[in-house]
């Protein structure tokens, strides 16, 4: 059974499903509807939301080899797995998902931040306050079955990047931490050097 997250809320994950290897980390969003100018006026660009994994060894980002994202989709261990760029976030569901195998993520990594950024957000005027919906998702990627989930439900005017959560290894467990938190960052190496 899945279970509904608080912000700042921390769950274990392998702790009740005994033999977890594998989990997809699926995010989603919606556009707000925009209104159009005039009848002559250009209709406004798709929000194009970028996510992506940052792997940490103790707590810090280390080498751009571990940051998994549209630019490079596999982690080199192989055990992170980024499975492709929604360049509009349309439809339901998951709009991007990230393959985590756990039981193989090697020992030097701790944690692994999944953040998403707007992409182009400077050009474009674009922000998380034109995004609604937004929501991180935990699932056990071998039954499918969805363990945890974290609506993001806050008015992030302004905001154009969001730490959305993190896995973490302690006690020799995997948990997950719902963050949310909204950044000003204008890109993704700006998001990645908060971890330096």
């Amino acid at each position: 059974m899945s279970v509904k997250l608080q912000k700042g809320q921390k769950v274990s994950l392998s702790k009740e499903n005994a033999g977890l290897s594998s989990v997809v980390v699926g995010l989603g969003w919606d556009e707000v509807e925009r209104p159009r100018g005039g009848f002559f006026a250009p209709k406004p660009q798709p929000i194009d939301c970028d996510a992506s994994a940052i792997l940490l060894r103790n707590g810090k980002f280390c080498d751009k080899s571990d940051l998994v994202y549209f630019g490079q989709l596999t982690h080199p261990s192989g055990t992170v797995r980024h499975m492709g760029d929604n360049l509009t976030g349309a439809g339901d569901g998951d709009d991007e998902q990230i393959v985590v195998d756990l039981s193989k993520v090697p020992d030097t990594y701790d944690r692994i931040v999944v953040v998403v950024n707007i992409y182009d957000c400077v050009k474009r005027k674009q922000h998380f306050g034109m995004i609604k919906n937004a929501f991180i998702r935990i699932v056990d990627e071998k039954t499918g079955a969805e363990m945890c989930k974290y609506d993001l439900t806050e008015n992030y005017s302004g905001s154009t990047a969001m730490i959305f959560g993190e896995i973490y290894r302690y006690n020799g467990e995997w948990k997950f931490n719902a963050i949310g938190q909204p950044t000003n960052d204008p890109g993704l190496g700006e998001l990645t050097r908060r971890y330096i």
